[in-house]
């Protein structure tokens, strides 16, 4: 893999693009792993019961789904060094079709003298805007 450097890329670059498919399995071993056993997460009758659509995926899957592209066009994701983002709608998980969280990300900012690039990322879901403002700052090699 070509390591890049903070010369190497410009404002505007594409970073990258994918669908994530995401499934009530999938959100069952995240509940596992995480913790979060909020019902919201695996019943659709309590999702209801509190005004969602059904069952929606966890806020922080939703999160760590999207930053996957940019690891995968840094190539360490170690390199990611802050990553943020603001909750801007749910992602609903059908019981039959699941989900696709669809994100794209492309560079933000450059800063040479740090080292850092910004990514903004955009992630979408049955075309609506899921996460606002998902920047991640990668560090690179000089």
């Amino acid at each position: 893999m070509t390591t890049l450097t903070t010369s190497q890329v410009s404002v505007g670059d594409a970073v990258g693009s994918t669908t994530v498919h995401l499934t009530r399995a999938d959100l069952v071993r995240y509940a596992d792993a995480s913790g979060d056993q909020n019902p919201i997460h695996q019943s659709d009758e309590v999702a209801r019961s509190v005004g969602l659509p059904g069952v929606i995926a966890h806020g922080m899957l939703t999160m760590g789904a999207a930053v996957r592209v940019v690891v995968d066009w840094c190539g360490d994701p170690g390199a990611v060094v802050d990553y943020g983002t603001r909750f801007t709608g749910q992602v609903p998980v059908d019981a039959e079709s699941g989900a696709d969280l669809e994100v794209s990300a492309v560079v933000g900012a450059v800063d040479a003298e740090a080292g850092t690039v910004r990514v903004d990322l955009t992630a979408t879901c049955g075309g609506t805007r899921v996460l606002g403002r998902a920047r991640a700052v990668v560090r690179l090699p000089a």
